[in-house]
């Protein structure tokens, strides 16, 4: 058997046994939310990411990562393999997760010596405008209209980079509004707009339907901020579409690490049911992080994401 056949055999048995353990409806128990994957949280193989995002009966996804290169920089032979695999699989994108903005601020740059995310994505803002231009043709590309943005490396005072990062986010939204592209800010914690507090009040201060927000309440925990209700009432009726990860203190550490969906902190209960109530009808993606004690990124996600769906 090839590796990708022993891929396929593993997730229909998983499947099956989900489906013995708690009904038929367990792969498919979405409740109306339209969810999907962020595709490398699997892995780059965008192959064996469908066929477990497919295995779930899950119609979305978002790609970030594809067979090991930065969508942003991926050759156009992989961009059209990806867009047949999507259409095979019955998946749609959800946005662009672009990694624009996702660098120091020119005149404010944060510390060289702490740890961030990258995902193979090394650009400046000399890129800005060019990354930008090519986001939009990515997204008609793929059928979507929302591209995903951040808000520069968080400086030691947020606040002083606020007026900065605040027009030029600006002047980005009106550019996405020529090319009838939405924006969408990520709150993220290793950025400037980290909480759900901060997301509300920029997208407020800037006050264009082109920007709008992802809504990370995992990402808000790591700033000491409740995601629901606190930061969930900052950004009610302002994005359309959310990350979930979860969190919990380590008792060794006494920081916070990432967790399945369901084993952490976070009120996802009290959240989906606030998304329920308020008719919330955007997208979202299961964002693993979360690493089990072997590192199997698979199988991380599959805990993570069956602990969401016993949620919902």
């Amino acid at each position: 058997m090839t590796r990708r056949d022993l891929f396929k055999t593993s997730l229909a048995a998983s499947a099956a046994a989900l489906e013995i353990a708690y009904g038929a409806g367990a792969t498919t128990g979405t409740h109306g939310f339209k969810l999907g994957i962020i595709s490398d949280e699997l892995t780059t193989n965008l192959d064996e990411a469908l066929d477990f995002i497919s295995s779930y009966h899950l119609h979305w996804c978002e790609l970030r990562e594809i067979w090991g290169k930065n969508l942003m920089n991926s050759p156009q032979v992989d961009l059209d393999r990806a867009k047949q695999l999507l259409a095979r699989h019955e998946v749609q994108l959800s946005d662009i997760a672009s990694p624009i903005f996702k660098w120091n601020l020119p005149d404010l740059p944060a510390k060289a010596s702490e740890k961030r995310d990258t995902f193979n994505a090394n650009f400046t803002e000399e890129d800005a405008d060019a990354l930008l231009l090519k986001s939009f043709d990515l997204a008609r590309f793929f059928g979507t209209r929302k591209v995903r943005v951040f808000s520069y490396w968080r400086v030691a005072n947020p606040e002083q980079a606020y007026p900065y990062v605040r027009d030029r986010l600006a002047k980005a939204a009106s550019l996405a509004a020529k090319h009838d592209i939405v924006l969408v800010l990520e709150n993220e914690h290793s950025c400037n707009v980290g909480t759900g507090r901060e997301l509300g009040r920029i997208l407020k201060d800037v006050n264009s339907p082109h920007l709008r927000g992802v809504w990370d309440p995992g990402n808000a925990t790591m700033l000491g901020e409740t995601p629901y209700p606190d930061g969930y009432e900052a950004v009610k009726g302002l994005f359309p579409h959310m990350h979930i990860k979860d969190s919990r203190r380590n008792a060794q550490t006494g920081k916070l690490d990432w967790a399945p969906v369901g084993g952490g902190t976070i009120d996802f209960k009290g959240q989906f049911e606030a998304l329920h109530r308020d008719k919330y009808d955007g997208t979202m993606s299961l964002e693993t992080h979360y690493r089990r004690a072997d590192g199997n990124k698979v199988e991380s996600t599959r805990e993570s994401l069956e602990g969401l769906l016993k949620v919902l």
